[in-house]
């Protein structure tokens, strides 16, 4: 008779909720952006993912505490005129909007925002595409075909119909709905393509543009992870999208 009790008690325990963070453990890992333009790996110190994206529900209320990101407040220069248009009004979502859906048209400054209130901050590139690489089985599946292909085919959906909910399944680290949901901000967003350091001597900086741009880029194959590098290079911080979400992450 007990024994469905411990049962419920150890789920409780091991099964993240929503909005929890959970410890990945970083290490090397070969992203479609070689560290130094040249193809090496890229050091990913241990840091904490939240599990899911936020949600349109977190969102309002993160706004309702900071009507500073109201739609009908927040400086032109932060958000542009798209911000937050799904809801039905600046503090209410409407039937537009689903409480569980994840929150989009949200800019890259809102986005750092909402993480800051939770004491937190917008991942990296490399932590992003690290947690993203895995499934449900493997930290790494992209080069498994079927993989890439699931992905792919998310990509192939029209941007006007409505959002699924959070809630897909869970990776081997416990994180949802990387893939198959939302495009992600990422701190480093504008950054993908543009060296930090103008003074390079051996001419690597013309292949940071148009169609040399991708051709510096590794892992060819994994098409659906170079989309996202150059869609996330396409955009400006104040930019909103249909299906522009996000998630925080923190230090470990």
């Amino acid at each position: 008779m007990w024994l469905p009790w411990v049962v419920m008690i150890l789920a409780s325990v091991t099964t993240p909720k929503p909005g929890q963070y959970v410890p990945l453990p970083g290490g090397t890992f070969a992203s479609v952006i070689g560290a130094d333009d040249k193809g090496a790996p890229a050091q990913i110190r241990p840091f904490k993912l939240r599990t899911e994206p936020v949600t349109n529900a977190e969102f309002l209320a993160f706004v309702m505490k900071n009507p500073q990101w109201r739609r009908d407040r927040v400086a032109s220069v932060l958000a542009d005129r798209q911000y937050l248009s799904q809801w039905a009004s600046a503090d209410k979502l409407g039937p537009g909007a689903l409480p569980q859906q994840p929150v989009t048209r949200v800019s890259w400054f809102a986005a750092q925002a909402y993480c800051e209130s939770e004491n937190a901050r917008l991942p990296s590139w490399y932590e992003w595409e690290y947690a993203a690489a895995a499934d449900a089985h493997r930290e790494d599946a992209r080069q498994d075909p079927a993989w890439r292909d699931a992905v792919l085919n998310w990509y192939s959906r029209p941007s006007n119909t409505p959002l699924p909910t959070i809630g897909g399944e869970a990776n081997i680290h416990g994180v949802r709905d990387m893939n198959g949901l939302v495009w992600e901000w990422v701190d480093d967003f504008n950054a993908l393509l543009v060296s930090g350091d103008g003074r390079e001597q051996d001419g690597a900086d013309k292949l940071r543009f148009c169609g040399a741009g991708a051709a510096n880029l590794e892992q060819k194959e994994n098409y659906a992870t170079l989309m996202r590098v150059a869609m996330l290079s396409a955009v400006k911080a104040a930019d909103t999208t249909n299906n522009m979400g996000f998630r925080c992450a923190r230090n470990d």
